[in-house]
């Protein structure tokens, strides 16, 4: 399941190795890609989206492939759904980043523009500034939803793939997540956000050996 601005083709090459020995399915996510948005939506509609792909495929012991918003997806319906074997979150969202001046400033310079009717639009992250309209607001919805509470809920198997230099969802993070998800493994990899890009080989070799463990 591909991140925020990404399509099928995310992860096309993971895909095409893995379907040489497993049943896997690759999907865009509401708004990108192929795929129509139906209007504003929030995180439990896009997890209710792949639970829909789950039952009309007849799935059963699923392992959930998440890149940053699709981890979220991921962990939300994990927490959720007794159908989820197994999640593999790499460099995942949905966690509360840890207080900074600097977004607080950010925050607070917004804020004080919205107070006094100035402009705004040049405020909020990149891939804010790209969007509009209903994908503007599912935005919102999706970066304000944190899942920090939703960890002690999940309870299958959890491996966490992360980028030791990632800035977009920091190594703090990963630690977090298997501190907070009881079953769960940790690796670093020597890449950024995409470390499953900037590594690839071996997020392969990481993959085949996790799934031939629980996939006996």
């Amino acid at each position: 399941m591909h991140g925020w601005g990404g399509s099928i083709d995310s992860f096309r090459g993971a895909f095409e190795h893995f379907s040489l020995k497993y049943r896997c399915c690759a999907l865009d996510f509401y708004g990108f890609g192929d795929s129509e948005l139906p209007g504003e939506l929030t995180l439990d509609d896009y997890a209710k989206g792949v639970e829909e792909l789950i039952e009309h495929y007849s799935m059963r012991d699923v392992v959930l492939v998440g890149h940053s918003f699709g981890g979220r997806v991921a962990m939300l319906l994990a927490a959720h759904s007794d159908k989820i074997k197994s999640i593999v979150l790499v460099d995942s969202a949905g966690l509360k980043p840890r207080f900074s001046v600097k977004r607080f400033c950010r925050k607070l310079r917004y804020r004080l523009k919205k107070a006094l009717k100035m402009d705004t639009s040049n405020c909020g992250s990149p891939d804010y500034k790209l969007l509009s309209g209903e994908m503007r607001s599912t935005f919102k919805n999706v970066v304000n939803f944190y899942l920090d509470s939703y960890l002690k809920d999940i309870k299958c198997d959890t491996l966490i793939i992360w980028g030791n230099r990632d800035r977009d969802t920091p190594p703090y993070m990963a630690k977090r997540l298997h501190r907070g998800i009881y079953n769960s493994g940790l690796i670093f990899l020597k890449g950024g956000h995409y470390s499953y890009l900037d590594c690839y080989a071996q997020f392969l070799a990481i993959l085949d050996s996790y799934f031939n463990d629980i996939c006996k």
